[in-house]
């Protein structure tokens, strides 16, 4: 499986996201009115009010923002990771976007995240555009031919064309006996650490493993050992 693919021509990445405003009551009335519409299609539990679920907005595009991206590559048989994160999300999308123009512009590169085609690439692209950034070309799909398009998602390797469910990274990783990354904090906990204990060094951790984690998960589908410890360097 994927044995064709040259694996040190692969950028692979994961995203954290948070609510943009600490808290529902902190939102602009006018979010707060779109947001109260966008719950009505969020969950069957009618009884929850808006502030209730406020929780979850960090996965929508239009009310979160992103507070750090964790990206790695494979080179003489090591990993390297490095992160862009913050509270500015502007300045980290546009350093995050000079990596991409600089450094992932040939047409033998790829981008690659697990659930990314469905999260972490649409997002990251929304976000860029809210806030002003380029759009990197391999990013941008608009007027691409399928073929053209250098974004892979693990998740969808590991589907084998069933597109009926989700498979997390925590499964796959146990799955294929890799270390979790799940070790510390869930996505569940990222919103909490961010705006209540402000720990955004903790997220970054924990971004970081879902990154290396990704490298390591892809490796298995190409039947090739798993890279380690001592060979993981962050940058």
């Amino acid at each position: 499986m994927l044995k064709k693919v040259n694996i040190e021509n692969i950028l692979f990445l994961d995203i954290e996201t948070v609510p943009r405003w600490e808290d529902f009551s902190q939102m602009p009335e006018n979010f707060q009115k779109l947001w109260a519409h966008k719950t009505q299609f969020l969950s069957s539990e009618k009884e929850l009010s808006p502030a209730d679920v406020y929780e979850r907005a960090g996965i929508y595009a239009e009310f979160g923002k992103i507070i750090c991206i964790s990206v790695a590559f494979v080179r003489g048989g090591g990993i390297k990771v490095k992160s862009f994160f913050g509270d500015d999300e502007k300045v980290l999308l546009k350093e995050f976007a000079l990596l991409l123009t600089q450094y992932y512009n040939k047409e033998q590169h790829n981008l690659c995240a697990h659930n990314g085609k469905e999260f972490d690439f649409p997002y990251i692209v929304r976000r860029m555009l809210v806030n002003g950034v380029e759009v990197p070309d391999i990013l941008d799909l608009a007027g691409k031919k399928p073929w053209e398009v250098k974004l892979l998602d693990t998740m969808e390797l590991w589907k084998f064309g069933d597109y009926k469910n989700y498979t997390s990274l925590e499964l796959l990783s146990a799955l294929f006996d890799i270390p979790s990354p799940k070790d510390d904090i869930k996505g569940s906990d990222v919103a909490g650490v961010y705006w209540k204990e402000k720990d955004l060094e903790r997220i970054v951790r924990y971004c970081q493993k879902d990154v290396v984690t990704i490298v390591q998960l892809f490796r298995r589908y190409q039947n090739t050992p798993l890279i380690a410890d001592a060979f993981i360097v962050t940058i």
